[in-house]
């Protein structure tokens, strides 16, 4: 077992300094020093503060000396007199313009007779004339010829047409001879022209050229 080192000798290392305590101070001692070390030329802000003047009292007013109150009220009771002369003196002008044209005489009012038209139309005067009417519009001529027959037209010569139809073989077949151009009899003159080639006259309509085409293969004659 190992002996312990002797107390009385120091143990083996770096030899300890002693360490030296400073109190701290308070920080007005800490100011008066920083004052003492700083350099000459140099402002601080406690240089540009300064004090401020004290704030006076208000002074009070002794009981026998009139405030703003009584001031005020004056000013008052004088704007209001000011308004009411005023407004007399302008209900005062008022009444005399008033009596001024009410004293006035009105001038008088002559009303002329009124003017009388004469009844008739001077001896010398032109008798009026009827405006002319436009023109009546020419009737243009039929493009299929003179004695045109088309649906809606009724009369002997639809009569005609229908016996003629029912002479040609399946154009006209088991039609009526009422003398009424209907819609079955237009359809027979269309297939009539379109069989035989006929293209002079608008389809279903009997022109000229259905006509002569329809009289050369029927003849003249009013067969029955």
């Amino acid at each position: 077992m190992p002996t312990p080192p002797d107390p009385e000798q120091p143990p083996p290392g770096p030899v300890l300094e002693p360490v030296r305590v400073v109190r701290l101070r308070r920080f007005d001692a800490l100011a008066e020093l920083m004052r003492d070390i700083r350099p000459p030329g140099v402002v601080t802000d406690e240089d540009d503060t300064r004090e401020l003047p004290p704030v006076p009292a208000p002074v009070s007013r002794p009981p026998g000396v009139p405030g703003a109150g009584p001031r005020r009220a004056a000013v008052a009771v004088a704007v209001v007199a000011a308004a009411l002369v005023g407004f007399g003196c302008a209900l005062l002008l008022t009444g005399r313009q008033q009596a001024a044209a009410t004293a006035r005489p009105a001038p008088a009012v002559t009303t002329a007779p009124p003017a009388t038209a004469p009844v008739g139309p001077p001896a010398s005067a032109p008798a009026p004339t009827a405006p002319a009417g436009p023109p009546a519009p020419a009737t243009a001529p039929d493009p299929d010829g003179p004695g045109t027959l088309r649906q809606g037209d009724t009369g002997p010569e639809v009569t005609d047409l229908q016996r003629r139809l029912l002479r040609v073989p399946d154009v006209y077949r088991d039609g009526s001879t009422s003398g009424t151009y209907d819609t079955t009899l237009a359809e027979a003159v269309a297939r009539f022209q379109l069989w035989y080639g006929v293209s002079g006259d608008e389809r279903g309509v009997y022109g000229n050229d259905t006509r002569r085409a329809l009289e050369s293969r029927t003849g003249s004659g009013d067969d029955s």
